[in-house]
């Protein structure tokens, strides 16, 4: 009866045997082709599954200590912050989550790796670009949650422009703090890759070239990058002040490094850079607290100021944007067609004068029409 390895070449023989053979292949290379096309004997196979059975066992329970070491300490810190009443604790732990989870896991491999060959192996191929890589994503992770608790903090401030001043500070200096952190872990993760290595070794030669030409083409980008610092750290502009640049007015709603958004009263979004914030002069409402705005009415000539001058203060101060800096009626000129008095009135901010200024103007022509209609001969804004 002919065994398992007699049958391969019986039946290679009855189907093959009317077609030619090409011409004979060198010895040496037919070891090598026979070597290669060999199908693993048995004993391989046992031993190659042994250590694959033994690398999965050790891998999964190291993997599977990491999973239950993650999950029981963040319900506790769950419990912990739950307890507190916060949610900036509630926020702290879901934001580094996911990854001191990945360095858990990484972790444990890492011991494992001393248990078994083949782990080990892994692991030093590729411990090079893990360590650092994870390292840069639980930094770059630290800084996000950082700047969420500061933003969730400023939200509890009273003094709006403390809270506004500490919201532009902490946008525009974590995300120059998340692109220094994934900068430097990119380049730490090159310095893993050999190829890499040797080419920046011969580009040193050429270091001075090369450094001049970057530097030119990184120049207005670097120009950008300083000036979203220069804001940052001395406040020319904060998020939700209100300016004039450019002849548009509007509101700060976002400072990137290149670009500042200004949202005007009409919804539209202007897109300024930021050097122009510390190349070029512009106008910041919100600079301090307060602002004042006037109010123009034309009066007939002959008829008492007391009584309007009354009833303006009284008008005043029933409105509620009125902060109580100014409030004045001055007789600011004289004409052949009447006298124009100005009142004059302050307010928070840009939008409560605006909406001060509205309710005033008609305030005073309402009374003007039903207590001094011959008084009234027009109206200026």
């Amino acid at each position: 009866m002919l065994g398992g390895s007699a049958l391969i070449p019986f039946f290679a023989d009855i189907l093959f045997a009317d077609i030619p053979l090409p011409n004979p292949v060198p010895s040496a290379l037919a070891d090598v082709a026979a070597a290669d096309d060999a199908l693993p004997s048995l004993r391989e196979l046992e031993h190659w599954s042994g250590r694959l059975t033994h690398t999965a066992i050790v891998g999964g329970i190291a993997i599977g200590a990491a999973l239950l070491v993650h999950f029981l300490l963040f319900a506790l810190l769950r419990r912990i912050a739950q307890r507190s009443g916060t949610g900036i604790d509630n926020l702290a732990v879901r934001r580094l989550n996911r990854s001191v989870r990945g360095a858990l896991v990484v972790a444990a491999l890492a011991i494992a790796s001393a248990g078994d060959p083949l782990i080990w192996h892994l692991w030093r191929t590729s411990a090079r670009f893990l360590i650092p890589g994870l390292i840069g994503w639980v930094l770059f992770a630290a800084v996000g949650m950082l700047a969420e608790v500061l933003l969730e903090r400023s939200a509890g401030i009273e003094d709006e422009l403390e809270a506004r001043s500490r919201r532009t500070k902490v946008a525009l200096l974590s995300r120059i703090a998340g692109v220094v952190v994934i900068f430097v872990t990119i380049a730490m993760m090159m310095l893993g890759i050999p190829a890499v290595r040797q080419v920046g070794a011969t580009l040193i030669a050429s270091a001075g070239l090369l450094g001049l030409a970057v530097g030119a083409a990184a120049q207005p980008a670097l120009k950008s990058f300083i000036a979203g610092l220069h804001i940052a750290l001395t406040e020319p502009i904060r998020i939700g002040d209100f300016v004039v640049v450019e002849g548009e007015s509007g509101r700060i709603e976002a400072i990137n490094f290149s670009y500042v958004v200004v949202r005007t009263p009409d919804e539209r979004r202007v897109i300024v850079p930021t050097t122009k914030f510390i190349d070029s002069s512009f106008q910041n409402w919100t600079r301090v607290g307060g602002i004042t705005g006037t109010v123009v009415l034309l009066v007939h000539t002959g008829f008492a100021f007391a009584p309007i001058r009354a009833a303006f203060e009284k008008a005043l101060a029933s409105q509620e944007d009125w902060d109580k800096r100014t409030g004045q009626l001055q007789v600011s000129e004289v004409r052949v067609d009447g006298v124009e008095l100005k009142l004059v009135m302050s307010a928070a901010d840009p939008a409560a004068l605006a909406r001060l200024r509205l309710a005033m103007r008609e305030a005073m022509l309402e009374w003007l029409r039903t207590e001094m209609p011959d008084a009234l001969c027009g109206q200026k804004v």
